[in-house]
């Protein structure tokens, strides 16, 4: 429509920045709007802002779903502030995102860490077993709630309907961190999605694997969440001027997978199969999938559509392989952290891509290949915590050079990210294993996280 703009944003619709309509193109910087009455409003949708999230929900199976233009860290923010105030307890494995933790600085929940098993060949944190959270929830039985990752960054998924069961036999919430397993409810041959096995809540990362654009994402409820409240929680820390870029997006790719989901992704699958049978063939390498899975295992299922590669025998970690490829091949896979890779294969990859990632693989191999003592494989080490994530962030502090710190409760967050895992914690004990990790990751050239200093010489540790 020809609206003559005297509204935000100041570019109107790209004439006052040349520049920026030239990089972007007109058709986006026009689409680039301000929540004008027609367009309705994210903070108290009444109209089409409204259709969309009805049609989410339902295109999920869930009770109401928000749109959410602050990442999945918004959406599992407002999970952790909707049903935790200051002193409840929450249940949930230490390898959570850091959103997660950050969520607890904010509200001053408690967490219950049930520690995850960890694979020795891999050295990667598993997904928690029933029993586990059943002995964490016997041992905390006032928790408000149990939070799942569905899967895990590699594709490790728990036994999550075992799960959700017992938090409701418990009369505790069940919350899935979905940010890798938006693929879940449209797939066939995948593992069970959260709000398909009863969950109260689940933060879906849409521009992950739907498709959407960076920094969009769902927030699926159940019946049991009152939806007013939650809206209510969003409004706390969400923009009041919310990209029209991004809504569009997300309802976009939602229409795209609800009709065209299961094809998708059964094509997605069969090419992330077919790359983990090419690179088990060169040797060495080991591409990880359903062979992890075990009954009555911290590993209940696996999603194969991650392409999850160990690299240490071929005497590399997995950061230098995300290097070389990088620098040297010209592909940007997902992460590489100390024993692997991870390639994010979705609704875009070609049978071309994986084609050149195989073969690149191959020839890191032949030009790189050594021995691989001295390289370190654990990724999880178990946390000793001391205080809450908020006593620990706000408690005051010193800065000590990290070879200082030992014995030391740190107040601030280092990780390696992606995959954004915290190494140590607000709240918890700096140990020589976390020190030596950390220099280690540095040495290997990790992205280093968290800490105010940016070089990580320094940490903060309470006084």
């Amino acid at each position: 429509m020809r609206v003559v703009p005297f509204d935000v944003p100041g570019h109107k619709r790209g004439r006052g920045n040349p520049e920026l309509t030239a990089f972007l193109g007109e058709q986006c910087v026009n689409l680039d709007v301000n929540s004008m009455k027609p367009l309705d409003n994210l903070c108290h949708p009444v109209s089409v802002i409204k259709r969309a999230e009805e049609l989410a929900a339902e295109a999920f199976g869930a009770a109401a779903a928000f749109l959410m233009i602050g990442g999945t860290t918004s959406a599992v923010q407002s999970m952790i502030l909707t049903v935790c105030k200051q002193g409840d307890q929450i249940i949930l494995p230490r390898n959570v995102h850091r959103s997660v933790l950050n969520a607890m600085v904010l509200c001053g929940a408690r967490p219950v860490y049930v520690n995850p098993d960890v694979n020795p060949d891999l050295g990667i944190a598993l997904g928690m077993r029933p029993e586990q959270v059943e002995a964490a929830i016997l041992a905390n039985p006032k928790a408000k709630a149990v939070l799942i990752n569905n899967p895990t960054y590699y594709g490790v998924c728990s036994d999550i309907k075992a799960i959700v069961d017992l938090a409701h036999r418990h009369n505790m919430l069940a919350l899935a961190d979905e940010a890798h397993g938006t693929h879940f409810y449209f797939g066939d041959n995948l593992p069970p999605a959260a709000m398909h096995v009863g969950a109260d809540m689940a933060a879906v990362s849409m521009h992950k694997s739907g498709g959407s654009l960076t920094q969009s994402s769902f927030l699926l409820l159940g019946p049991n969440i009152s939806p007013g409240y939650c809206r209510q929680i969003i409004n706390l820390t969400q923009t009041t001027s919310a990209s029209y870029l991004l809504l569009s997006s997300l309802d976009i790719s939602r229409r795209k997978l609800a009709l065209e989901g299961r094809q998708i992704f059964a094509q997605v699958l069969k090419l992330a199969e077919y790359a983990r049978e090419e690179i088990n063939s060169i040797g060495d390498y080991w591409a990880f999938g359903a062979e992890l899975v075990q009954s009555g295992t911290a590993v209940a299922n696996f999603d194969r559509t991650k392409l999850s590669v160990n690299t240490l025998n071929v005497g590399l970690a997995g950061i230098e392989v995300y290097d070389i490829l990088r620098d040297e091949y010209d592909i940007q896979i997902e992460f590489g952290d100390l024993g692997n890779i991870l390639a994010y294969i979705s609704i875009g990859d070609r049978q071309r891509d994986i084609e050149r990632l195989v073969s690149a693989l191959a020839e890191i191999r032949r030009r790189y290949k050594r021995d691989k003592s001295g390289l370190l494989t654990q990724e999880y080490i178990e946390p000793q915590v001391e205080l809450t994530p908020q006593q620990a962030f706000y408690a005051p502090k010193e800065s000590l050079p990290l070879a200082q710190t030992r014995g030391r409760i740190c107040s601030e967050f280092v990780m390696c990210y992606p995959p954004g895992i915290p190494i140590v914690a607000p709240g918890e004990k700096i140990t020589e294993q976390i020190l030596a990790y950390i220099s280690y990751a540095k040495q290997k050239g990790s992205s280093l996280t968290g800490p105010e200093d940016a070089q990580i010489e320094y940490l903060n540790v309470i006084k």
